[in-house]
């Protein structure tokens, strides 16, 4: 089936259809007008999936799906025509383009975290490159599976874009075969298995990752805004967000004025009784609720720790100074325990960050400029902001993605068309004048050849 499928796509890709920017376009704004029609359908299956909120489903799942949609639409001519660059004198005359074309099949496998969005984001930026798509819904969230699989099958015929329901056995069957490009999210884990599946066929490949993302806090930071971004940043979607921050390190001086402000912003945030607030995830899976609760045991608890095994409900939970050898501290949390450390000195923070791979994101809360420039410029990292959590996501302009065990590749707004796009070079010469220069026998000084590397530019 999985064969017959590709096979079906790659002859439609080789049609030529989806190279026609009016026809990406009508698709589109098709997916556009399914999405907008589904929105209440996949608010419904989130909450039946992990008790997402309404509000937090739109905010960060479906509108943020349609805005980027929108952006596509409008600038997806722009995007696809061929875009001149300056000649060198060594080819005078000429005319250089680079030219933007798709890949041809591409397999897109997401993660049961941000299961719409992270199906529909990459997916927009294949089809405004004109590639097919073959999506692959996470199994762990089965009612936002289905709608994602409802909306594909409303839009497109699956010669052009097909949802391919199941488990870990069919992912490896879709890795078995040979593809264009691949876009995975999800664990490095699992993101190195999709890397060596990719290399059989020299594929060219996105992974969207994840890492231990500090977040630091100084002594001149402003506080109480500090630890509302912080658990804002921390909480939402239960934790389960790869750019949330892992952990805090927080000079000795503010450690409890900011413990003390991030428990009053999580009762702020959600009441006294957090397990009856509406505006809580829970726990997508069983086996990452069983995981986490590990995590807590030998620790010391400054907040939260509650836990409910019948709804995989757990708490906004604060740890007070794990060691780094503590199970918590192993690697990334992804929930809603946050770690806090404090520091003394620019060494200890070097010391502490340096003791993970490169994170995704980092997070700076300070006023000091000299000491975020030091920050941004000392340690390798996707991305981060200074004075606040996870809204470097929210500019399309911006590029998303990891580097080293966090990620290959980034994308968002037009660098996911680019990530989908191979740009072709090429050189458009005019007949004269035709200089012997280049052509054997050569018989021009080699002192005047030493000067051609003025003209390669």
């Amino acid at each position: 089936m999985i064969e017959s499928l590709v096979e079906k796509q790659r002859n439609f890709f080789l049609s030529g259809k989806t190279k026609d920017v009016k026809f990406r376009k009508i698709y589109l704004k098709k997916l556009r007008k399914a999405i907008i029609d589904y929105e209440d359908d996949v608010c419904t299956a989130l909450y039946n999936d992990f008790k997402k909120p309404k509000f937090e489903a739109m905010a960060s799942e479906t509108q943020f799906a349609l805005s980027e949609l929108n952006h596509a639409i409008e600038n997806i001519e722009e995007w696809s025509g061929p875009k001149r660059v300056s000649s060198t004198w060594v080819n005078f005359p000429s005319a250089d383009y680079i030219y933007s074309q798709p890949y041809g099949n591409t397999l897109i496998i997401a993660p049961w975290n941000y299961p719409f969005l992270l199906i529909m984001s990459p997916l927009i930026g294949a089809l405004a490159a004109g590639n097919t798509a073959v999506v692959k819904p996470s199994e762990l969230t089965p009612n936002t599976s289905q709608v994602i699989e409802n909306i594909i099958k409303t839009v497109f015929d699956e010669e052009y874009v097909c949802a391919v329901q199941g488990g870990v056995d069919i992912s490896q069957k879709l890795l078995s075969n040979k593809w264009d490009y691949i876009f995975f999210t999800g664990s490095t884990k699992v993101g190195k298995i999709v890397y060596k599946s990719a290399a059989e066929h020299l594929t060219p490949v996105t992974l969207e990752l994840g890492g231990k993302n500090p977040c630091i806090v100084d002594e001149s930071a402003l506080v109480q805004i500090a630890a509302k971004r912080i658990a804002w940043g921390k909480f939402l979607n239960a934790g389960q967000t790869c750019i949330a921050p892992d952990y805090i390190l927080v000079h000795k001086n503010v450690k409890e004025k900011l413990v003390n402000a991030l428990k009053k912003s999580i009762t702020g945030f959600f009441g006294e009784n957090i397990e009856s607030s509406t505006d809580f995830a829970r726990i997508t899976t069983q086996a990452h609720y069983e995981n986490l609760k590990s995590m807590l045991r030998d620790e010391e608890i400054l907040f939260g720790g509650d836990f409910n095994d019948d709804t995989l409900f757990l708490s906004p939970t604060l740890v007070n100074e794990p060691t780094l050898n503590s199970k918590i501290m192993e690697g990334e949390i992804f929930g809603p325990l946050l770690p806090i450390i404090s520091y003394e000195t620019e060494k200890d923070i070097s010391r502490l960050i340096s003791n993970y791979d490169k994170p995704l994101a980092l997070y700076v809360f300070s006023k000091k400029k000299k000491f975020q420039e030091k920050i941004i410029d000392q340690y390798s990292f996707g991305g981060g902001t200074i004075n606040d959590t996870v809204i470097q996501i929210t500019n399309s302009q911006l590029p998303f993605g990891g580097i080293g065990s966090s990620g290959v590749g980034h994308y968002q707004g037009k660098h996911s068309f680019d990530i989908f796009s191979h740009k072709k070079a090429i050189i458009k010469k005019g007949y004269w004048p035709e200089l012997p220069l280049r052509y054997a026998p050569y018989n021009i000084p080699l002192q005047f050849v030493k000067k051609l590397k003025y003209l390669f530019r």
